[in-house]
């Protein structure tokens, strides 16, 4: 699928939920910050993310914290020497480590007991493992 038919059918909730998975996830994070400043997809993200998964009866399976945490990992390495301009393609390529679901990604950033707070699902909870320490 194209980007914009992705970003298109993704924001009118049209793209059935079994075509949307982690990747999809990351690939529509991508776009969105090609397109708009982080502060802006910090918020039409979310927003955008909750209504898909209100219309497709997923009410509940927002989650802040590893949305945002996602949207800076990404946006990191968006504006990385040499990343102007790639495509999703080459995002994809570059960073395999991103698609492989959000457990394995954010056990770098955060504790299991963090990430599984209500806390953490509502609001975006800062890391609280540094980088370096072995996960428990």
């Amino acid at each position: 699928m194209q980007d914009e038919e992705l970003l298109s059918k993704f924001e009118d909730t049209s793209l059935p939920l079994a075509n949307f998975h982690h990747e999809e996830h990351v690939r529509v994070a991508f776009l969105y910050l090609r397109r708009y400043p982080l502060l802006d997809v910090l918020a039409r993200f979310p927003a955008s993310l909750q209504r898909y998964a209100a219309a497709h009866g997923k009410n509940g399976f927002y989650h802040q914290t590893i949305s945002w945490a996602f949207l800076f990992i990404v946006n990191e390495r968006t504006s990385a020497a040499g990343a102007a301009g790639e495509t999703w393609e080459e995002f994809k390529q570059r960073n395999s480590d991103l698609l492989q679901g959000s457990k394995s990604t954010l056990t770098k950033y955060y504790r299991d007991e963090t990430i599984a707070s209500p806390a953490a699902q509502e609001y975006f909870v800062m890391p609280d493992r540094w980088l370096g320490e072995e996960p428990r």
